[in-house]
């Protein structure tokens, strides 16, 4: 059985994802077998796996970095937000249905079965598992029951690495705070800490980590410096939301709904130089960009009437009264049609007319459609005229089903149409639909055709990219940490 390593943070974005894509990132260039696994992950931004089933996107990354095809066993359950106070509730991949936090919170014991046995069978299968934590083990109010952060540690006796962001201020407090409020039994599992995000000079910082040492009695196993990297992101938290947009000449717009999710379909547009790309959350901010995108969201109908109360609805619709380009993707798509219902209450319940800018109605019934698609644009028109015959590839996950009498956009190679499309507007269903370098290059050159600039947009590999920013992540991580302690926590013999 796999040896396992668990990383815990002192907050939320306290960088725990991406220190665990690291070790997976490490132990697979060290010539071991490892895997990443999070029993319970909140996040909107989810990935559906070649069996269509469903999970965090986090561990999609750390599967990346660790070599291996993301498997649903490693998040066994997801927790989708769907209103402040409730979550969709996804086991092993499937909804089991909306509840609230309460009700929730009384179950959530009766799902150790299914964490234990994705646990052990990826433990089966590897020689080490990189464990992560969610928010903090020092949430006193939440400890009890707890299935994510002391709690796993202890069911499957992993050693713990404490991390905390040096960032926003407080590191020393965060880490001795966190400590200090942790039962014996689980401080006895804190094998080390470290400070995440770094930057200056770290001599100016050793008086103080020598202290930390002697409050805490737990070594420092070291400070990771600040990296500007490109990976995917695990929630809202994430720091692409607050960029400026700067780039290159072609301004995309991406609608920053409240229940946004699934945003990294946007970051291989975001990496082209010749984009530049920034999340609006109002109708002042939205400018005159040269493309406006609905994202995809967990609560179509309540977002699109927070579309209507800041105005931005009526500055989408102007915008594509008067010739520009909107794209909307899943959620987003169901938006630009007549209307959007929910009779069955899937998701908020209700009805909302849409923004009328297509034909097109959706209704949500029946099972959440979850599969992995490939297809072909058949639909383009407008300043999207090139994009006609680009193959592309992504998955669907949504609950509505959408009909009307607009042009289909694509054709899905398992013989169903996708999406619609009228002028300079269009939406589909695929998420991860950019990611392939020629659609997202031929898409940025269309719009750059539109502007009378030169198409100067070129193919990409998405993929390799990744790649390189996981190596870098590694390296960096690899010289930051005392590697030798975290190979004896494992058990195993530091490779030389």
């Amino acid at each position: 059985m796999a040896k396992p390593i668990m990383v815990q943070g002192t907050t939320s974005n306290a960088g725990k994802s991406v220190l665990c894509a690291a070790l997976c990132r490490i132990f697979h260039q060290d010539g071991l077998r490892v895997a990443p696994f999070k029993s319970q992950n909140m996040a909107l931004n989810s990935y559906i796996t070649e069996e269509g089933l469903e999970m965090g996107r986090a561990q999609v990354t750390q599967a990346q970095a660790a070599g291996v095809k993301p498997s649903v066993r490693m998040n066994p359950i997801l927790l989708k937000p769907t209103t402040d106070v409730g979550s969709q509730v996804i086991v092993n991949g499937v909804s089991r249905g909306n509840y609230p936090a309460k009700a929730y919170f009384r179950m959530k014991q009766s799902l150790i079965p299914d964490i234990l046995a994705a646990y052990q069978s990826l433990s089966a299968e590897n020689d080490v598992l990189v464990l992560e934590g969610a928010g903090s083990p020092a949430e006193i109010n939440l400890k009890q029951n707890d299935i994510v952060n002391m709690g796993l540690a202890a069911l499957v006796d992993a050693p713990v690495l404490l991390v905390a962001d040096i960032d926003p201020g407080g590191v020393f407090a965060s880490l001795y705070g966190t400590v200090a409020l942790l039962e014996p039994e689980e401080r006895a599992r804190v094998k080390g800490l470290v400070i995440n995000k770094f930057r200056g000079d770290v001599s100016i910082l050793e008086p103080g980590l020598k202290m930390l040492e002697d409050l805490t009695g737990v070594p420092v196993v070291g400070v990771v410096p600040y990296l500007d990297l490109d990976l995917d992101d695990e929630d809202s938290l994430a720091q692409r939301f607050q960029k400026s947009g700067e780039g290159g000449p072609v301004d995309v717009a991406v609608i920053r709904l409240p229940r946004l999710s699934n945003f990294t379909d946007f970051n291989p547009l975001a990496r082209m130089e010749e984009v530049s790309l920034r999340y609006v959350r109002s109708a002042a901010e939205l400018g005159a960009p040269d493309l406006i995108i609905l994202p995809g969201t967990k609560s179509t109908i309540s977002d699109l009437r927070w579309l209507k109360q800041n105005g931005l609805a009526g500055a989408i619709c102007r915008h594509a009264e008067a010739g520009g380009a909107v794209i909307g993707i899943c959620g987003g798509y169901q938006m630009l049609g007549k209307k959007v219902a929910d009779p069955a209450g899937a998701e908020s319940g209700g009805a909302e007319e849409g923004l009328g800018l297509l034909d097109q109605e959706t209704v949500f019934w029946g099972e959440k459609a979850r599969t992995r698609v490939t297809g072909r644009v058949t639909g383009a028109t407008g300043i999207f005229a090139a994009l006609e015959g680009e193959p592309f590839r992504g998955y669907e996950i949504h609950m509505g089903r959408t009909s009307g009498q607009e042009q289909h956009f694509a054709q899905l190679d398992n013989e169903s149409a996708d999406g619609a499309v009228r002028g300079n507007i269009w939406g589909s269903y695929v998420h991860g639909i950019f990611d392939r370098g020629d659609f997202a290059a031929k898409l940025v050159n269309c719009l750059l055709a539109a502007k009378g600039l030169e198409p100067t947009a070129r193919s990409g590999d998405w993929n390799a990219y990744q790649e390189a920013q996981l190596d870098r992540l590694a390296d960096t991580v690899r010289r930051s940490l005392d590697m030798d302690l975290i190979y004896r926590l494992i058990g195993q013999e530091k490779p030389r």
